[in-house]
């Protein structure tokens, strides 16, 4: 039986964010599926979203599940079929907004369908952009479709960092020529000033449950790790070393916060608990030179970069630290 899916529920659905992280701790083999009906760009992103996931498409002989539809001038019908069960375990038609939003949603509840987690299709990005000299921040769906530019401060503006629930975007920019920390409400357009301090106010990371946000200021010396209302109250200084730190990130249960520290000399992964207390270090081994960590939604890995004989690699580590490995190279 089909079910419709309205434009009021899709729209709504499209105004949630996922922190993102396409990696894996572990050797996992692709989902094979074959794929037959859709047409054009319908096609397009229902292949770059299930292969971003973690499916792979193959002949219909060699599939565990087909995925079958067609989309016509104002809607989307789909269904898969599970071929080790038998059956069919979705089978729906989308109707209201535009065939690339039926399309995302589709995709979605096939991920759904096939491993019982939510799909991403419908999350946002944030990035920051280059007109001229500046860099103004742009939000796009994740797949790089319908950017939309936020910021005109005609400066630069970088570092944009997302609010769980969507509607608030932190980022830090050079309006006022100063490296200050504002909240943006991307629906009302309203920004407000989070951090303004003599130095640098930059790097914001915004808490799990969208009530703090950590961030690097400078204003007591070296920059230090700080973390803050996201009503820019309550500042409270978490790392008091001599050398810098930077790139903060919080464990998705929001108890711990990782960054980055020369405090050892080089460039090394480091945590903090939220509420203050010791540092400790996260061993990288194989891999020198930690920079920009990303705790993984579960919790388990942070995922980094490093920068080896002038390329960046992305890498991954366990979260209590261990031998690192490179998932991708620059």
């Amino acid at each position: 039986m089909a079910a419709v899916l309205g434009l009021g529920q899709a729209l709504g659905q499209a105004q949630n964010v996922i922190d993102v992280d396409i990696f894996n701790t572990g050797e996992v083999k692709a989902i094979p599926v074959h794929i037959e009906g859709f047409t054009g760009d319908v096609l397009s992103l229902l292949k770059f979203d299930l292969f971003v996931q973690g499916f792979e498409f193959v002949e219909r002989s060699k599939a565990q599940f087909t995925i079958k539809g067609s989309n016509t001038g104002s809607s989307v019908s789909g269904a898969v079929y599970d071929h080790l069960k038998r059956g069919f375990i979705l089978n729906k038609r989308y109707q209201g907004g535009n065939l690339r939003l039926q399309g995302h949603t589709f995709a979605n509840n096939v991920v759904e369908a096939v491993t019982g987690s939510p799909g991403i299709g419908l999350t946002k990005i944030a990035f920051r952009q280059f007109h001229g000299r500046n860099t103004e921040i742009h939000v796009a769906d994740f797949d790089g479709f319908n950017a939309q530019r936020l910021t005109s401060d005609n400066s630069i503006s970088a570092g944009p960092d997302w609010a769980p629930n969507g509607d608030m975007l932190f980022y830090y920019s050079y309006l006022k020529h100063n490296p200050d920390i504002y909240s943006h409400n991307i629906r009302t357009g309203q920004r407000r000033t989070v951090a303004r301090f003599s130095g640098s106010n930059i790097s914001p990371a915004v808490s799990p449950d969208g009530k703090r946000v950590a961030m690097v200021l400078s204003k007591a010396g070296s920059p230090d790790i700080w973390v803050a209302s996201v009503n820019g109250t309550g500042f409270r200084r978490l790392t008091t070393t001599k050398a810098a730190e930077s790139s903060p990130c919080w464990s998705p249960d929001g108890r711990f916060i990782c960054f980055v520290s020369r405090a050892g000399g080089r460039s090394a992964l480091y945590k903090i608990p939220a509420n203050g207390g010791a540092m400790s270090r996260i061993s990288t081994i194989h891999v020198s030179n930690a920079t920009e960590p990303d705790w993984s939604p579960d919790g388990k890995a942070i995922a980094f970069t490093t920068q080896r004989g002038g390329r960046f690699d992305i890498c991954i580590v366990p979260s209590s630290g261990g031998s690192a490995q490179v998932v991708a190279t620059g």
